[in-house]
């Protein structure tokens, strides 16, 4: 069976403070969606990368594969107007249905090759799969009067990526129009009535989205 990975990224990388798109600032010398690219290939070579970039981007990713004389075999999609459109546009470039696909946040690098070995052995069996970690700080919810209340931690999950499906199943998902609650592709799946699979994550698997997230990232490295 064929796999895939759909690799998003159409960031601005606003909460990083700067106008360096997050995806491309350097971590250990070369731009994090290297190391994320890196990852996929060195788990397995057969994996077919696809690439899902802003139409803009996609000169300046050419010019930083050509200095850091990054050979990683990839496929580029444009991004859209949402992930969504950003993950359907993506999908286009998959050329089967007898195939599992996972997509995964571009600055996620650190996901284990565990994890990535898990979710599409679980989603060659049918499953839409997602991983997850536990909560381990206490959380509370706040209601619109502004009160708040302690809610039981073990209800909740911390959801990661990749999340991997059939691709007839992902694709028959995102033939849907869009709606503003799809906040992943898990949403979009369960949005035409399929069960959600969890599968144990890793904690190291953050998305660098701030400044501190860079701290981490570095000292990971």
């Amino acid at each position: 069976m064929k796999r895939y990975v759909i690799i998003v990224a159409g960031g601005k990388g606003l909460r990083m403070g700067g106008s360096l798109p997050k995806q491309f600032i350097p971590l250990a010398g070369k731009p994090v969606l290297m190391h994320t690219l890196e990852k996929f290939y060195s788990f397995s070579n057969d994996i077919n990368i696809i690439l899902v970039l802003p139409h803009d981007h996609q000169e300046f990713w050419k010019k930083l594969c050509d200095e850091h004389s990054f050979s990683v075999p990839h496929c580029i999609a444009d991004g859209g107007e949402t992930r969504f459109h950003s993950v359907r546009n993506g999908l286009s470039l998959v050329d089967t249905d007898d195939s599992v696909v996972a997509v995964h946040d571009g600055v996620r690098p650190f996901v284990s090759y565990d994890v990535i070995g898990r979710c599409f052995d679980m989603a060659a069996g049918g499953k839409a799969v997602v991983p997850v970690v536990d909560v381990v700080e206490t959380l509370r919810k706040v209601g619109q009067d502004g009160l708040s209340v302690t809610v039981p931690r073990s209800s909740y999950r911390l959801v990661q990526t990749p999340q991997v499906f059939p691709a007839s199943m992902l694709r028959k998902a995102y033939s849907c129009e869009y709606r503003t609650d799809f906040t992943d592709d898990a949403s979009v799946v369960e949005a035409m009535g399929r069960k959600i699979d969890l599968a144990e994550g890793n904690r190291e698997n953050i998305k660098i989205t701030t400044p501190f997230d860079m701290i981490v990232a570095k000292a990971m490295l």
